[in-house]
C-alpha cells in the first residue's frame, strides 16, 4: 500500500451527482477522488492530531465537526439555530456574525421531501441543492416550497414534521436502497393536511423530482459503525460510499464526524 495523501479533513466533496455521485475526500488543498477506489482495499489512519477547521489551532477534541472550543462559542455557525433553525433570532439582534447571517441564513432556502431511509422534510438553502440531499443520502428529492430566509423555512419544517420524519435513520440508510416513493403525491397529501403559518411562501408546482444514484457496489447486512478515537487505524474493502458515510466490509465510518481530525490515506 501507499500513501495517497496526509492532512487535516473535511467532509466528503461531492464533485459531481450525474450519472451517479461522484466523491472527493479533502484533505489540506488535495482531494481524493474516491470512486476509482471502490473494490480495493484502502486504509484510514488518524495521526492523533485534530485542528480547528476555522483558526487552525491545535486541539484536544473537535467541537461542532471539526472546531476548537472557543470557536465552537464564537462563530454562528456552531449556534443551535443551526440544528434548530426555528430559533435564529437574527431579526432580534440576537446573530453572534450578522454578516455571516445575512450570507448564510438571509437567503433563499427550500423546504423539500427526500428518500433516505424513507419519507422525510428538510429544508436548505437553494444554493446548497442538490449537494444536501447528497449529503444525506436521499435517492429521491422534490422542492416543495421556497421562503425567504432560514427561519422561514425552519417554521414551516417544524409544523410538517408533526406529519413527517425530519431525521434519516442512518443504519436503514447504509443497509440498502428505500423504496421508490411518488414525492409529489405525498407532498400534495402532507400540505392538506397541515395549517401552514403565514409566511411569504412559494410552492414550486414546476419542481421535478430528482433521482439520485450512489457509488455502492455492495450493502452490509449489519451495519457496524467504525470510530476513529477507538480505532485510529481502519482498514478494509471499500464497498461504496453514501452520504457522509464510508461504506467498507469491515463497517462504516462517517466522514464528516471527523472534520479537522489529521489523515493519512492508503490504497
Amino acid at each position: 500500500m501507499e500513501s495517497l495523501a496526509r492532512g487535516v479533513a473535511r467532509k466528503l466533496a461531492v464533485e459531481s451527482v450525474e450519472p451517479v455521485v461522484r466523491y472527493a475526500l479533502p484533505l489540506d488543498d488535495e482531494r481524493i477522488a474516491l470512486n476509482p477506489l471502490l473494490g480495493r482495499r484502502i486504509r484510514l489512519v488518524f495521526t492523533g492530531a485534530i485542528h480547528c477547521l476555522a483558526c487552525g489551532r491545535a486541539t484536544r477534541k473537535s467541537y461542532c465537526q471539526g472546531h476548537c472550543y472557543p470557536c465552537s462559542r464564537r462563530l454562528a455557525a456552531c449556534d443551535l439555530c443551526i440544528l434548530k433553525p426555528e430559533m435564529c433570532s437574527f431579526h432580534q439582534g440576537g446573530c453572534r456574525e450578522p454578516e455571516w447571517g445575512q450570507v448564510h441564513c438571509i437567503q433563499p432556502h427550500v423546504v423539500y421531501l427526500s428518500n433516505t431511509s424513507g419519507l422525510k422534510v428538510g429544508i436548505t438553502r437553494r444554493s446548497q441543492i442538490p449537494v444536501r440531499w447528497v449529503d444525506q443520502g436521499a435517492v429521491q428529492a422534490l422542492p416543495v416550497l421556497e421562503v425567504d430566509q432560514r427561519l422561514h423555512a425552519g417554521l414551516v419544517e417544524r409544523v410538517l414534521a408533526e406529519r413527517l420524519a425530519d431525521k434519516t435513520n442512518w443504519r436503514a440508510m447504509l443497509k440498502g436502497e428505500p423504496e421508490c416513493l411518488d414525492l409529489p403525491a405525498l407532498a400534495d397529501r402532507a400540505l392538506e393536511e397541515v395549517a401552514l403559518p403565514e409566511l411569504p411562501l412559494r410552492r414550486l408546482t414546476d419542481a421535478r423530482p430528482v433521482t439520485l444514484n450512489y457509488p455502492v457496489d455492495r450493502y452490509p447486512d449489519k451495519v457496524v459503525a467504525l470510530n476513529l478515537d477507538k480505532q485510529p487505524e481502519i482498514d478494509g474493502v471499500l464497498w461504496g460510499i453514501k452520504g457522509q458515510y464510508l461504506i467498507f466490509d469491515t463497517g462504516v465510518i462517517n466522514l464528516r464526524k471527523y472534520g479537522g481530525y489529521q489523515l493519512e490515506l492508503f490504497a
